[in-house]
């Protein structure tokens, strides 16, 4: 009694086993997925386009001042930059200074 008993005896020939072709996929045109997006109101996976263009300035400047403000107080920071052409750190500078002179800070 100590031996197995062979599950496949009774078979005559081992089994064989096949693939299924691959389905065929039918394109989809992109009209029709841009059409479904909106209808379901999908974001689109595309970078947003650019407020403003990108500043880069070498300025020697490597500190970094993370402050919060209003939406509204960074956009007149950002229009008085763009109104003087100069990066935001020297206005921050420029604005600084005129602070001191009006508080009459030597």
């Amino acid at each position: 009694m100590n031996t197995r008993v062979n599950a496949f005896a009774t078979l005559a020939e081992p089994p064989t086993f096949t693939t299924k072709a691959p389905k065929t996929e039918k394109p989809v045109e992109e009209e029709t997925i841009a059409r479904i997006a909106e209808q379901n109101n999908f974001p689109s996976r595309e970078a947003p386009k650019a407020r403003r263009k990108q500043r880069r300035y070498k300025t020697g400047r490597n500190r970094h001042l993370g402050i919060r403000a209003t939406d509204e107080t960074v956009e007149n920071f950002y229009k008085a930059a763009d109104a003087r052409n100069v990066p935001l750190g020297e206005l921050l500078r420029l604005a600084l200074d005129a602070l001191e002179r009006a508080a009459g800070i030597p």
